[in-house]
């Protein structure tokens, strides 16, 4: 007597991939813990379908599909199918050929080469919210028997990865509050909502930009460092007065405005349009609005009275080597210290301690 075959019955649509048939399914989550159970964790490096997996990355993303149940976006699981398996078609007629039912063993072997964060994390989630078994994730299922091309068809896949650029995150996320505080205190400072990049993070030799959105974004938060609790129009109002005060001591941001003088030829001769001034006077902003709640903005007269040209020597060894812009946290500090001595703030320890450095450097020198 014949033994009864257990399958899982998928319902799919068929496509030609290189040559080879692949299958489009859409299948309930609670299902994706059963279909890739295995765990190859303990194989050999030459012998696994795919990099192993990073645990820390597993609960963030289960959080994220359940803080975002009704606005979560997921991408298909691809993996790869070791079992005789079977098409059947619901018809015979053009497009009735590429739509029917895939029949797979269950003992069938599943390779993900691109997904399996994803699957953890449902399964994860399912813990918690095993409502969210019902819902569904697209699969696309190769057949490979033998795992003979798995890793390869795993490299293929995470060949050509691009991260988004940080301005480009900053813009897109709306779920994040602190970037839609900052694109609304953009949208209110005349020189930020003309003269930002609102996508890229390093700017061209030829852009007519002068800013990116990732350096306005970490320097208003600088800013809003010490008023979090505030409500969010509060901050955008306070953030959106102090730049626009800022602005009206930095007439060569103005020039660049009325087009009088071109954006690349600021970025190269001047450093209070670049990534290291912005955030030193965001936290210069901080300080202030600490320490003058309601009379901060007639103490930023001392911004006329710097000299923001890279040819200023006092740019060497504080914010400039080699010719170029530092970015550390140190010329941060440094930087941050700078403008508040023509403010007339008092230094932290730590800006005191890096001043003293450069004098002490220079005595040597």
């Amino acid at each position: 007597m014949a033994i009864p075959s257990f399958e899982y019955v998928l319902p799919v649509i068929r496509g030609i991939q290189a040559g080879r048939e692949y299958y489009i399914s859409m299948c309930p989550a609670r299902y994706i813990p059963k279909l890739f159970a295995g765990n190859d964790q303990e194989v050999l490096p030459e012998m696994r379908a795919r990099r192993t997996s990073n645990k820390t990355r597993v609960p963030e993303i289960a959080r994220y599909i359940l803080d975002n149940r009704k606005d979560y976006t997921f991408s298909a699981i691809t993996a790869s199918i070791d079992a005789d398996i079977t098409f059947e078609p619901i018809g015979t007629e053009a497009e009735a050929r590429k739509i029917g039912r895939l029949r797979v063993p269950m003992d069938a072997r599943f390779a993900i080469h691109d997904g399996e964060h994803r699957r953890a994390a449902f399964e994860l989630a399912l813990q918690e919210k095993p409502e969210l078994g019902y819902e569904t994730i697209a699969l696309i299922l190769f057949l490979d028997i033998g795992l003979k091309r798995s890793q390869q068809m795993c490299l293929d896949l995470n060949r050509y990865p691009v991260p988004l650029d940080p301005s480009l995150t900053i813009l897109y996320d709306h779920r994040d509050e602190r970037a839609s505080l900052v694109r609304a205190v953009i949208k209110e400072v005349p020189v930020f909502r003309t003269l930002t990049d609102m996508e890229r993070s390093s700017l061209p030799s030829r852009s007519g930009k002068l800013f990116t959105l990732s350096s306005i974004y970490n320097a208003t938060l600088a800013l809003l460092a010490n008023g979090q609790n505030a409500e969010v129009n509060e901050q955008i109002e306070l953030a959106a007065g102090y730049w626009n005060a800022v602005t009206r001591y930095m007439p060569d941001w103005e020039m660049v405005l009325q087009k009088k003088v071109a954006a690349s030829e600021m970025r190269r001769d001047y450093v209070h349009c670049h990534a290291i001034a912005l955030t030193g006077l965001g936290r210069v902003g901080a300080s202030l609005l600490s320490i003058y709640p309601d009379g901060w903005e007639e103490h930023l007269a001392g911004l006329a009275r710097i000299d923001w040209s890279r040819s200023n020597p006092d740019w060497q060894g504080r914010i400039m080597s080699k010719g170029g812009i530092s970015q550390s946290q140190i010329s941060v500090s440094r930087m941050t210290a700078y403008i508040k001595g023509f403010l007339g703030l008092a230094l932290t320890l730590e800006e005191e301690g890096l001043e003293n450095t450069l004098v002490d450097v220079g005595r040597e020198k």
